[in-house]
């Protein structure tokens, strides 16, 4: 699976752009803002855009979809539906971290945990990984060692857990108990900053390391 990072907004958030490349099949993985900007970035690819994925439903996540999927003719799909407060909430969102007036949406297709998605001659795993939101996901390739994680898991740290319906405890047993077992080589995109590795997170990540695996 080839793959371009693009941070949108002054949030920093990873934008994704999944290839297929056996068949240039696109996928746009949170697509949080700055539409104009992606879709540049998405035509240089020369890619046959399919669907706009979702990993949660946090503004800086969701925010450009509806644009993107309206432009390039795509469905939006994801998150999981316990997300679907989150989605209902983009107005109050958008006015509370200063974003541009942005409207409720629902997707045209929520998922749930195993579902498979085919992008081209690839598919993603579906991994349904609560505790930063209630209805977080995990799109994994298997074949391709590679997760996006979205907000769940970064290089040194974890995702927040103080918003409406989040949980600490869930969220540590979304990482040990789904992402780790997938294997320490597999490679991580997270919602911000750098890509990471699983094994190096198991290893010495500070709130969900094993030191004791070194």
């Amino acid at each position: 699976m080839r793959f371009e990072i693009i941070p949108v907004t002054a949030f920093e958030q990873n934008c994704t752009l999944l290839t297929c490349p056996e068949s240039s099949a696109l996928a746009i993985v949170d697509p949080g803002g700055e539409p104009e900007r992606l879709l540049e970035a998405i035509r240089a690819l020369d890619a046959a855009p399919q669907m706009v994925l979702l990993t949660h439903g946090h503004l800086d996540h969701v925010g450009a979809a509806p644009e993107i999927a309206r432009q390039l003719g795509v469905p939006i799909i994801g998150p999981h539906r316990a997300d679907a407060f989150w989605l209902d909430a983009l107005p109050q969102q958008a006015q509370l971290f200063g974003f541009p007036e942005q409207p409720a949406f629902s997707p045209d297709r929520w998922l749930d945990d195993g579902e498979l998605i085919r992008l081209g001659r690839r598919t993603l795993e579906v991994l349904h990984c609560p505790g930063h939101t209630p209805g977080h996901l995990v799109f994994f390739d298997r074949d391709a060692r590679l997760a996006q994680v979205g907000d769940v898991l970064f290089r040194g740290a974890i995702g927040r857990t103080d918003f409406p319906r989040g949980d600490h405890s869930a969220l540590l047993r979304s990482i040990r108990d789904r992402l780790f077992p997938l294997g320490d080589d597999v490679r991580f995109i997270p919602g911000h900053g750098p890509t990471g590795t699983f094994g190096q997170e198991r290893r010495t990540n500070p709130f969900v390391g094993d030191p004791r695996s070194n």
